[in-house]
């Protein structure tokens, strides 16, 4: 496998304070990776700077070898970088038909092609189907999550980044998001995942970073960050 996103040297601000310093990470065509950590370890701003939701003070990050480290967030979309943000966010005031049409932007003038993801993601997501002319705001909290999901998915991107996916859904939502996540990386989309849930992240991706303090604590295989006692007393309450 070939390495599809690689951040080197990262150093992340909001304004003249540093949320992030020395992140380097790689993920490679084909795997879920998970960031986990507290709350303020730097896994959600390192996650925008990969969007292009803001750009690092120092460092590099490539795209299938290409530096895109200040590349506006819609060239990187047209690469094929699409991010599911954190509080889901969708267009309350639009259908859900519409909602979806948003994130198939880039095909707008291939209908054929349009239309194809447009069957592809109501087929994954059948609620979404029966919900298709309900304006989206109206949707309980893991159907928006379904809808923003879909969202990124019409873009065909090859890497889908996920923001907090799970944050303020029932536990039975829960596992069918996880189950999702599985299921698109199946058909071959590349997932970097930002999760607060550490024994769910760390039980769907491959590997992981745990970050801290805006800093890269350690990193592995999930099998083996699951069974580190460090990892499993700060983050899973064992």
């Amino acid at each position: 496998m070939s390495k599809l996103i690689e951040a080197i040297d990262l150093e992340i601000a909001y304004g003249d304070v540093a949320a992030c310093q020395n992140i380097s990470f790689f993920v490679e065509e084909g795997e879920i990776v998970t960031f986990v950590g507290s709350n303020g370890a730097g896994k959600s701003t390192t996650m925008r700077a990969v969007a292009g939701a803001m750009y690092p003070r120092k460092g590099k990050i490539l795209f299938d070898g290409k530096d895109i480290t200040k590349m506006p967030s819609f060239e990187r979309n047209q690469l094929g970088i699409a991010l599911v943000p954190e509080g889901r966010h969708v267009f309350p005031y639009l259908t859900v038909m519409e909602n979806l049409e948003m994130g198939g932007y880039k095909f707008r003038n291939d209908r054929v092609k349009f239309n194809t993801l447009v069957e592809k993601m109501v087929t994954m997501f059948p609620k979404l189907k029966a919900r298709a002319k309900q304006n989206a705001g109206t949707l309980s909290g893991g159907e928006q999550q379904m809808l923003v999901i879909g969202r990124a998915l019409m873009s065909e991107p090859r890497l889908l980044c996920m923001d907090e996916p799970s944050l303020g859904l029932a536990p039975i939502i829960v596992q069918d998001i996880f189950k999702t996540i599985k299921e698109i990386n199946a058909q071959g989309t590349t997932v970097l995942l930002v999760e607060q849930n550490a024994r769910y992240a760390l039980s769907t991706a491959s590997r992981g970073y745990v970050l801290q303090t805006g800093s890269i604590l350690t990193s592995g295989h999930c099998s083996d960050l699951l069974k580190d006692p460090k990892i499993k007393e700060a983050y899973l309450g064992s």
